[in-house]
């Protein structure tokens, strides 16, 4: 595995030492850092709004930009409120903070993002989701009447894995249950729409709450938490909001017109992930999760080979550095058929490769 330093933006060509890479890693899902388009309405929203703003949200000076954002999202997501913050680690802090003012007992799923995570307590990686929903179970059933709250990603992009939390209304009604999901890998990918899954999972007898970046699939460096209406306003009135600064608005401005394009660009990814896993369940060798364009190999040989090929896959030791490596393939919806024909055609092709042996 090697080391790449760029210095241009990343999409699905990056140019290393005047070379050129087909790009199958990060974050981007949708597209929208390189997208022409969305970048000509963040300069837009640049020449509106200004380069940044360094105001508090309680100021007596506001600009409309935020609460319209917010609106929007809510609106899109199907919660009742929404807040937006400078980051998805700042959303999921301070949500978490609100909401552990009111708890008796917590769950933390295996794979459970640093955003949402107690700092006293770690959770169990080696636990398989299925194992860590049965622990809950059991323990739900065990526990004299509690305020539980419940944290988890709603995905694992490192698997891959979409979670399912319908079980979680068949725990014991003895107890009260708030559920606090990481959302940053979903929103733009999973969902009916680009705004993640609060709506899949706001019927569920808890009150829930969704927080995450916007800085992957949707492209803006910004952090969001969604929610009933009156903890999101209790969470306004806490230091940690009413004192930040919030993200630059031309982002947001830039969000607000851009649903089309957002659209467009999901759909894209969809059929690129649609396209990719027919080749991928040919091959035998990947492993991935339907609806989702993360890749799994476990042969580290491959990414070398791959780069021999100008062909750049994620590749990294998690979560520490002497854990084994994890190796994915991110499909994006800049991808075209044909960079996945070819991708397939490689991996074909280092598949089929024996090994020399003397």
């Amino acid at each position: 595995m090697s080391l790449f330093y760029v210095k241009n933006k990343l999409g699905r060509v990056i140019s290393i030492d005047s070379k050129e890479f087909l790009y199958f890693s990060g974050t981007d899902y949708l597209g929208m850092s390189a997208h022409p388009d969305f970048q000509k309405l963040i300069v837009e929203g640049f020449s509106e709004l200004g380069t940044n703003h360094g105001l508090s949200r309680i100021n007596n000076v506001r600009m409309s930009t935020f609460e319209e954002f917010e609106n929007q999202f809510a609106i899109g997501a199907g919660a009742e409120k929404a807040l937006v913050w400078s980051s998805g680690y700042l959303a999921g802090q301070a949500t978490l903070s609100y909401l552990l003012e009111s708890t008796d007992y917590i769950f933390v799923s295996p794979d459970t993002h640093p955003a949402i995570l107690p700092e006293e307590l770690k959770p169990k990686i080696k636990q398989t989701f299925a194992d860590w929903q049965r622990e809950v179970e059991e323990t739900c059933e065990q526990l004299k009447p509690q305020k539980i709250l419940i944290l988890s990603n709603s995905v694992n992009p490192l698997k891959p894995a979409v979670y399912d939390f319908s079980w979680i209304g068949h725990l014991p009604r003895k107890h009260e249950y708030k559920v606090l999901l990481d959302d940053s890998h979903a929103f733009g990918v999973t969902g009916t729409s680009i705004y993640g899954n609060y709506s899949k999972w706001k019927y569920l007898p808890v009150d829930l709450f969704v927080t995450g970046s916007l800085g992957k699939g949707l492209g803006m460096p910004a952090g969001i938490s969604l929610g009933l209406t009156f903890p999101l306003i209790d969470i306004a009135n806490q230091r940690v909001f009413r004192g930040a600064s919030p993200p630059p608005p031309a982002y947001l401005y830039a969000f607000l017109k851009s649903q089309l394009i957002y659209e467009v660009q999901k759909s894209k990814l969809l059929e690129n992930i649609q396209y990719f896993q027919v080749i991928a369940a040919n091959l035998g060798t990947l492993d991935f999760n339907p609806n989702f364009p993360i890749f799994l190999f476990k042969d580290n040989k491959w990414v070398k080979k791959l780069e021999e090929a100008k062909i750049i896959v994620s590749s990294f030791p998690y979560p520490a550095p002497t854990d084994p490596w994890i190796n994915r393939i991110v499909v994006a919806a800049y991808h075209t058929k044909g960079d996945l024909s070819l991708l397939g055609k490689t991996l074909q092709q280092i598949k089929d490769t024996k090994p020399i042996t003397i």
